[in-house]
């Protein structure tokens, strides 16, 4: 019998601070025989389980009620084959350990996101994304998951195998524990970063052949303004270091420091935001840096938010961001916080939010504390008529029947879900909601 490290009375809040739970069992192995042991124990003791990771998802998703287990002592690179440029990883390494574990061996991930503070597993569980029209999320550059299921079954399930791997591409946890990942990587690469000022006029006409020219562009609309921030990225062969200690400190300064005292002036005078917006707007850093991809990518987030992304056709791009501004620009809802615009080409998961087609990202944010609810709600209902699929690691509206209309593979996903978790170790109230008909009893 393995003697599992164990913590009662364990605490739990995510990044956001909005979700939060208390008095639970918590977990911290290191190794597979402690992960299997610690899913038959809670089958056995009917309790369920979730796996924490960074808790960087808005969503309950990681939110535990009975038990919790964090892969923090599970982190790592195992193998690296240099000829087919695979490497495998500990699925509680996080992303910013990533990259320089890779570069050693002259290699990178083809893509990432803004954020790297995420664990493997719940950045690929979740559809963590970066941008770029020929280019897919995290989960997309896995090519062998090796998890452990509801009963203590170690899998190894390769990319296009079979449905397990459709599912697997976005699994929520609900799936297995995934204690070890294979990437495809791609050889190591710089890039080069600009940073620039466009109008909304600007992007509503160019959009399309920026998407088209860069390997990477993102655009935020600060609310109400005609001023955007583009950001792009093109692929260069060896970075010159053009940004200076100096320049690297004001721009975490006037990101993270000045707007999070402005943001803190509009929780207290919200009638500031329109004026914060406006200021923010023209005070974006503006300029040029070069470095490997996995320097580039991340970006400091020391300003807390809550957060609601949704996916829409690309075609619908610019006519959802018109609609946008249209509304914004009465200051209705009292929000400074830029609205972030990505692309991605589509994925064939069965939970993924692209559904195989080229999509839009419009991500919406509300400074923590602030209220948020009638301007997620309209979000909500505005990109709803655009044909919306919600990030799903982020706050959505999702419910068991809107589920069946968004993903056509819903139900594939369940009869997957069923025989890897029969006695539903891995789920919770909000999975019971999310996926059930209607909400049951937890164990």
């Amino acid at each position: 019998m393995l003697s599992l490290d164990k913590l009662r009375g364990g605490k739990f809040a995510n990044w956001s601070q909005n979700e939060r739970s208390t008095n639970f069992e918590l977990y911290t192995p290191s190794s597979i025989e402690e992960v299997t042991a610690i899913i038959a124990h809670s089958a056995t003791a009917n309790k369920n389980l979730r796996v924490i990771g960074a808790g960087h998802s808005f969503s309950p998703v990681a939110k535990p009620e009975h038990s919790a287990m964090t892969l923090h002592n599970m982190r790592g690179m195992i193998t690296i084959d240099e000829d087919k440029q695979q490497a495998t990883f500990w699925a509680g390494t996080y992303l910013h350990e990533v990259g320089p574990l890779l570069a050693k061996y002259g290699l990178a991930l083809e893509n990432m996101g803004d954020i790297a503070e995420q664990s493997i597993a719940g950045a690929i569980s979740t559809g963590t994304h970066g941008t770029g029209l020929k280019l897919r999320s995290v989960s997309n550059q896995i090519v062998k998951w090796c998890f452990i299921d509801g009963q203590g079954h170690y899998q190894e399930v390769g990319r296009d195998q079979d449905d397990l791997s459709q599912a697997l591409h976005i699994s929520l946890g609900l799936l297995g524990v995934i204690v070890q990942v294979t990437f495809q990587a791609v050889p190591l690469y710089a890039l080069r970063y600009t940073s620039s000022h466009v109008t909304l006029a600007d992007t509503l006409r160019d959009a399309q052949g920026i998407l088209q020219q860069y390997r990477h562009a993102e655009w935020f609309y600060f609310p109400g303004q005609e001023k955007m921030q583009l950001k792009t990225m093109e692929q260069i062969q060896l970075p010159i270091s053009t940004s200076t200690a100096w320049q690297k400190w004001t721009d975490d300064f006037m990101e993270n420091t000045v707007f999070h005292m402005l943001s803190s002036s509009c929780k207290w005078y919200p009638k500031a935001t329109k004026w914060v917006s406006k200021v923010s707007a023209n005070a974006v850093p503006v300029g040029t840096k070069e470095a490997y991809s996995y320097q580039i990518f991340p970006s400091p987030r020391k300003v807390r938010f809550v957060e609601m992304e949704y996916a829409i056709p690309l075609h619908q791009f610019e006519a959802a961001l018109e609609e946008i501004h249209y509304v914004l620009k009465s200051n209705p809802f009292k929000v400074h916080f830029p609205i972030e615009c990505r692309v991605s080409a589509g994925e064939t998961g069965f939970l993924s939010p692209t559904q195989g087609q080229n999509s839009a990202f419009f991500a919406f944010h509300m400074y923590k504390g602030m209220p948020y609810e009638e301007y997620f709600k309209w979000a909500h209902n505005m990109m709803e008529s655009y044909g919306a699929r919600p990030h799903l690691g982020k706050m959505n509206k999702l419910t068991h029947e809107t589920m069946y209309e968004k993903y056509e593979d819903f139900s594939k996903f369940l009869n997957i879900r069923e025989k890897m978790d029969p006695n539903h170790v891995f789920m919770t109230p909000y999975f019971n909601h999310l996926l059930q008909p209607k909400t049951y009893s937890t164990k």
